[in-house]
């Protein structure tokens, strides 16, 4: 995954985090040399530094027939982000406002202005690791009872996965269960680190007055990013941040 140095996450802490609110995650495999792909619900485990991932098929997925490497993609929140919530934004040649210079040229009334593009803000998580497939009925029956109580609850329902009643247990012959071991962790929270600390206030106050839960949650995150390492309050002209140039997608 391409990641500008200003959007790495290093902290597994984030990984926790965003499972636990996003546990849908994509399983991406190659089969004959064309990508295979599932959507599933996972089960996490993290011990330290090590990284587990549990799920299942349905029987008749092909994907199970061939195990291996493998990617799995947690996605979590994501929102539009509008130049017109920078406080630098160059708009054009209002009275009062800077003309259009040269990067760096302070003009106008003494602002430096930039001239600011939308983008897309979103935290992600790329896991690569060997897939173990296994048809176990104790282990699938756990992976199942296990996905029940997390979900159930979630709903505030009571229903519950009996693996003691015939005929739930019988099902269990319709999936493949598989577990990932996790080789390789990449985690991407692109939440405008490479913007003025103003910038990225405004686009926080901007997010929250949205009536969308991803916007919001985009907003959380670029919040808790502020407050874990805040720039210094007087980091609020429109000058270059070291990663402002930098393609950010």
């Amino acid at each position: 995954m391409y990641i500008p140095s200003a959007f790495v996450e290093t902290d597994l802490a984030q990984l926790d985090a965003l499972v636990a609110k996003n546990p849908f995650a994509t399983l991406i495999t190659v089969q004959d040399g064309a990508p295979c792909v599932s959507h599933l619900p996972v089960l996490y485990a993290r011990d330290g530094e090590r990284v587990m991932f549990r799920g299942h098929w349905s029987r008749a997925n092909p994907q199970w027939r061939d195990p291996g490497d493998a990617l799995l993609i947690v996605h979590g929140p994501d929102a539009y982000v509008s130049p017109s919530w920078y406080t630098d934004n160059f708009v054009g040649n209002e009275i009062g406002q800077p003309q259009a210079g040269p990067k760096g040229d302070i003009q106008g009334r003494g602002e430096h202005k930039e001239a600011r593009v939308p983008t897309w803000n979103y935290a992600v998580a790329h896991i690569a690791g060997s897939l173990e497939v296994f048809h176990d009925t104790a282990a699938l029956a756990a992976i199942v009872s296990e996905l029940s109580v997390s979900h159930e609850t979630a709903i505030g329902s009571d229903w519950r996965f009996d693996p003691g009643r015939d005929d739930l247990r019988v099902q269990l012959k319709g999936i493949v269960g598989f577990h990932l071991q996790a080789r390789r962790i990449e985690l991407k929270f692109k939440l405008n680190q490479n913007h003025p600390l103003a910038n990225r206030r405004s686009v926080i106050d901007a997010l929250m007055a949205q009536d969308n839960e991803n916007s919001q949650a985009i907003a959380q995150l670029m919040q808790a990013s502020l407050d874990s390492a805040p720039l210094p309050d007087d980091n609020t002209s429109g000058l270059a941040l070291p990663h402002d140039n930098e393609p950010e997608r």
